[in-house]
């Protein structure tokens, strides 16, 4: 039960990241999509892989 609620919060926390970032990157035109696999990601990996997923959207451009 432990383990699930800790992961809860770690999904909760990711979306909270995201959407923080997206709020302040929108002037910027850099904004990266809240779905399940990027919050599925930054919940795992943490903010590095927020920095990853920011330089692959660079990358793509």
């Amino acid at each position: 039960m432990k383990k699930i609620l800790d992961l809860l919060k770690r999904v909760v926390l990711s979306f909270v990241i995201l959407y923080g970032y997206n709020l302040i990157a929108a002037n910027f035109n850099m904004v990266i999509p809240i779905n399940i696999i990027t919050v599925g990601v930054v919940a795992i990996l943490g903010v590095p892989s927020l920095i990853a997923l920011l330089l692959l959207k660079v990358i793509a451009l």
